[in-house]
């Protein structure tokens, strides 16, 4: 069969690998991919908001199942466009998608099904929000309401910074439209933990657990990324953390939805946190997490396409998902100067000392071919993950590899799951 992948980051690095493997498919083409999934796929010159395009292209090719990797297409409502044209696709309806989409949205949703989740309010009004902050108890959470890159959330200490973080999603427009409405939320403390679920509009399985870095800098300091590292399965997730959230929070999410008319089908990524008073919903996504999709999908054992296919035909109740009984961690490699500014360009060293390497993965996230050599093309530029039996060993591996890439403002955090 032939696949198309849509985006163009470690993510899709992460699921063009693991469709690679799939002895169904024979031909992988990925738009607009990058130099590293250009070395598995053959990459197309359509971007991931040209819906038409891709939709045409689609066509041509005779592609038999399209992924989505990316948000934005998502909640653009792709999958929609995709099924008018009788294409098969893999990912939520626009209605749907809605939940990553709306952070006011999945609240509301919350709320009115009792998922437990964190007291909040809503405002689309800069001048509301600022009176409610008068009274309300610090440290505090802002959350732009539309999609911000992972970066449109703000952890605010003091009524001063608080009022600022106002100031800068409403009023300086900072994510432009995604901050018109935002979501006020009570400070939690505990553990943050990532579960990624395949979903078929019915039926919910869930992956094994993942743990994301989001600060820049090491000790969790800095500004908040896309990611810098992340390690899977989480320890913090246990038995008895699993199921809770088995009773209380995933099901559950997937029935309010159905309820809603918004029967959702593809990936609900659920960022949870473990506080005193149990788990809690910090955010869902309505796609694989980048990079927790880098940790999870190489400890995969089934054929990712049976599962693909058994969402879109609403038989993922027949599917057994399985995962290997071990560990990996990703390290990324990031541009000095990231999240805010860097400079790009700079030729990668090392690639090759990877092939066939065992248990160890590169996957490109902000990398093109330049002349023949691949270079620096973004904030995040690859992840470099590595298996172990345990998370230590894993960790180990994965700094170790590290070592054998080089280019020039390359810069990583040192304690990607050091606490381990």
């Amino acid at each position: 069969m032939k696949v198309l992948i849509v985006g163009s980051g470690g993510r899709e690095h992460a699921i063009t690998t693991s469709v690679a493997k799939s002895p169904k498919v024979d031909k992988i083409y990925c738009a607009p991919g990058n130099a590293g999934i250009g070395q598995i796929a053959e990459c197309v010159d359509i971007g991931a908001m040209e819906f038409d395009k891709l939709v045409d292209f689609a066509k041509e090719k005779e592609i038999d199942l399209t992924v989505i990797g990316m948000d934005d297409p998502l909640v653009g409502g792709v999958v929609d466009k995709f099924e008018e044209a009788g294409l098969r696709v893999f990912g939520p309806r626009k209605n749907a998608a809605i939940l990553e989409g709306s952070k006011a949205f999945s609240k509301d949703l919350m709320k009115k099904y009792n998922i437990p989740t964190a007291g909040y309010e809503n405002f689309d009004s800069p001048e509301e929000a600022m009176k409610y902050l008068e009274t309300a108890k610090m440290p505090i959470v802002l959350k732009a309401d539309g999609l911000a890159l992972g970066k449109g959330v703000l952890i605010c200490q003091t009524r001063e910074e608080a009022m600022e973080g106002v100031k800068t999603l409403m009023l300086d427009k900072k994510f432009g439209e995604a901050g018109n409405t935002i979501v006020i939320e009570e400070f939690m403390t505990g553990k943050e933990v990532s579960v990624l679920s395949f979903v078929d509009g019915k039926t919910i399985k869930i992956m094994t657990s993942a743990q994301d870095h989001k600060r820049a800098k090491d000790g969790d300091q800095g500004l908040n990324t896309g990611g810098m590292g992340t390690f899977s399965p989480s320890p913090f997730y246990t038995d008895d953390v699993d199921e809770f959230c088995k009773k209380y929070i995933y099901q559950a999410s997937v029935d309010a939805m159905a309820a809603e008319g918004r029967p959702f089908t593809g990936i609900i990524f659920f960022g949870l946190m473990l506080t005193e008073d149990g788990p809690k919903v910090l955010e869902y996504n309505a796609r694989f997490g980048d990079p927790e999709a880098q940790v999870v999908l190489p400890r995969m054992k089934n054929d990712i396409i049976d599962v693909f296919e058994a969402c879109i035909d609403g038989k993922l109740d027949e599917i057994d998902l399985e995962f290997e009984d071990n560990a990996a961690v990703c390290v990324v490699l990031a541009s000095d100067g990231y999240p805010v500014s860097y400079e790009k360009g700079f030729e990668i060293k090392g690639l090759e000392q990877f092939d066939g390497k065992d248990g160890y993965y590169v996957f490109h996230a902000g990398t093109k071919l330049d002349d023949g050599k691949i270079v620096t093309n973004g904030g995040r530029v690859l992840g470099v993950t590595a298996k172990g039996d345990t998370l230590k060993e894993a960790r180990a591996n994965a700094y170790e590899a590290t070592k054998l890439i080089d280019f020039d403002n390359k810069y990583m955090r040192t304690d990607i799951g050091k606490e381990l």
